[in-house]
């Protein structure tokens, strides 16, 4: 397969000068190499950065819908296929024994990376959709009833809110949006009012895909379980940005897919408390998730695998251990501070570009800017960027609900992830400019 306009050269822009773009205050503005981190360490790993698109250095502000792999997740993945490929669990020949050491190993490190008790405690799905629609089935059908509510949050992603509409539908449940503040935060006072004995279950991402509000999550959680309440935290954006410590934050489940934490798409997590596990009932049955089977009677396997019916995306566990090792082999808290410092640059230079609106201002949250531009529809601000080699995202980036609360339909986002520095920053501001010009 030939990929057009890909040139090679060197690792990529260094950071660029703090005061880069016109009408910023570099003397408010953080220092952007955060000790202990630098961008440049993160993106001399990454392949597809060092490729121009039409004629320019490629700029991934995308980082919202998929992340960039570095070289060792893809040669993690090459090695496999070409060294060890085989089904796991089942086979007594040697290349069968190796793989399935390598799938275990990849849920030993998905429970350490999320500060779960025991790798038992995880559950490999295709990404964070099939996780929420694997507790809405297995857990929710057997657990909700008439009159009971579950609360999901109007920020969410359209995956955590599609999955409970269906099985609300089919047990008789309620769906009950929680409002957001005006600045884009969840309203923390309607949320303590809607709670009660009638909840079940409350739904809610740890970041926002469209806001970067990142909730109180751990507290959240507290004053949902005074009410006997589930709560699952759609993890996705989140994971990349900063640790998680899922039994500190009490987290009934958490869920997050591997292809936003640099790993292969088609493969993501679902963490459960071990009640949660035992609890669920099959949600698919085949292979890998049996004891026994005959016409008369079949026992299951124990969790997690009796929730991974058939063969699994073996590759895509091998890929997501490698992004793991090599992601956590930074200085997470280095890589949040530089993030946050970079997010903060983003904002004041976006700021400078005249009609530029970024939607939400939460305290907390994460480097996402989605905004509207006067005059410009989303899909055409998108298309003129890519001319300049930079990439966003437009539309209504299946949270709909999030949009409607600041009347809009769709909105332009940029997404930053470790390997963007403030030179790309100014790319985009400097782009943003001429289109205003135009």
């Amino acid at each position: 397969m030939t990929i057009p306009d890909v040139t090679t050269r060197g690792p990529g822009p260094q950071p660029g000068p703090l005061s880069a773009t016109p009408g910023v205050d570099a003397g408010a503005l953080p220092q952007l190499q955060s000790p202990g981190f630098s961008p440049e360490s993160a993106r001399q790993d990454i392949p597809i950065l060092h490729r121009t698109v039409n004629g320019h250095p490629l700029v991934w502000l995308d980082n919202g819908a998929t992340t960039q792999k570095p070289r060792q997740v893809i040669e993690a993945l090459g090695a496999f296929y070409g060294t060890a490929n085989s089904n796991i669990h089942r086979g007594a020949h040697t290349m069968a024994r190796e793989a399935t050491q390598m799938y275990e190993a990849g849920r030993s490190a998905v429970a350490r990376f999320l500060g779960a008790g025991s790798p038992d405690d995880i559950v490999f799905v295709r990404g964070t959709t099939e996780a929420v629609n694997l507790v809405a089935q297995s857990w929710g059908r057997a657990n909700l009833g008439p009159g009971d509510d579950i609360l999901v949050a109007v920020l969410e992603h359209h995956s955590d809110i599609v999955p409970w509409q269906l099985i609300a539908k089919e047990t008789r449940a309620r769906v009950v949006p929680i409002p957001l503040t005006p600045e884009g935060a969840i309203d923390q006072d309607a949320y303590a009012d809607l709670l009660s004995y009638r909840t079940r279950l409350v739904a809610v991402s740890h970041a926002s895909n469209v806001l970067g509000t990142v909730p109180p999550v751990k507290e959240m959680t507290a004053l949902a379980h005074r009410y006997g309440a589930k709560v699952l935290v759609d993890g996705a954006q989140a994971v990349a940005h900063f640790p998680v410590d899922v039994r500190d934050l009490d987290a009934d489940c958490y869920a997050f897919s591997g292809h936003k934490l640099f790993a292969p798409t088609g493969i993501g997590a679902l963490y459960a408390k071990p009640e949660i596990l035992e609890a669920m009932r099959p949600w698919q049955g085949g292979g890998n998730m049996i004891e026994s089977v005959d016409f008369t009677r079949t026992t299951f396997a124990p969790v997690p695998h009796r929730l991974e019916a058939g063969t699994g995306h073996i590759a895509g566990v091998v890929g997501l251990l490698a992004a793991l090792n090599w992601f956590t082999s930074f200085d997470r808290d280095a890589v949040a501070a530089y993030e946050t410092s970079l997010m903060t640059y983003a904002q004041q230079a976006l700021s400078t570009v005249p009609g530029l609106e970024v939607l939400g201002s939460a305290p907390e949250r994460i480097a996402v800017l989605t905004f509207t531009l006067a005059g410009h529809d989303p899909a055409d601000i998108a298309q003129w960027l890519d001319r300049d080699g930079i990439a966003i995202r437009a539309g209504h980036h299946c949270a709909q609900p999030a949009l409607a609360h600041y009347g809009l339909e769709s909105a332009a986002r940029a997404s930053l992830a470790l390997y963007n520095t403030s030179e790309e920053v100014d790319q985009l501001v400097a782009s943003l400019r001429r289109l205003q010009a135009a």
